[in-house]
């Protein structure tokens, strides 16, 4: 089992920053890889960022030159930078990962940009 806490979301104006943190529970943090997703109303929830346990990344087209996953083992977190936010990027964000062909998800943090 694993616990994922989602935190730093709330309200931006266009062109703003907000950085998302992920607490995972557990020893086993740096073997698995992290996931960042987002879900805005009325839409499917989609990948936003991954990032694998040896650190290499890969975004989604809608947010590349923006967006930055990375993560810290030491604090079994892992972030997701979000600089030049839009209104499109408003939406809930989640953090997942994966054991076996279980995933584990947070419960979101709610992104809002707006002026």
């Amino acid at each position: 089992q694993v616990q994922l806490v989602e935190s730093g979301g709330g309200l931006v104006q266009p062109g703003g920053s907000l950085r998302l943190s992920c607490a995972a529970s557990g020893s086993d943090f740096r073997f698995y890889a992290m996931y960042w997703y987002r879900q805005a109303p009325g839409k499917q929830r989609g990948l936003v960022a991954t990032i694998t346990s040896d650190g290499s990344t890969n975004d989604a087209d809608s947010v590349k030159g923006r967006f930055t996953i990375s993560r810290d083992n030491a604090k079994n977190t892992v972030y997701l930078q979000m600089n030049s936010l839009k209104p499109e990027d408003t939406a809930v964000y989640y953090c997942k990962t994966r054991r076996g062909r279980v995933d584990y998800w947070g419960r979101g943090t709610s992104v809002t940009v707006s002026s």
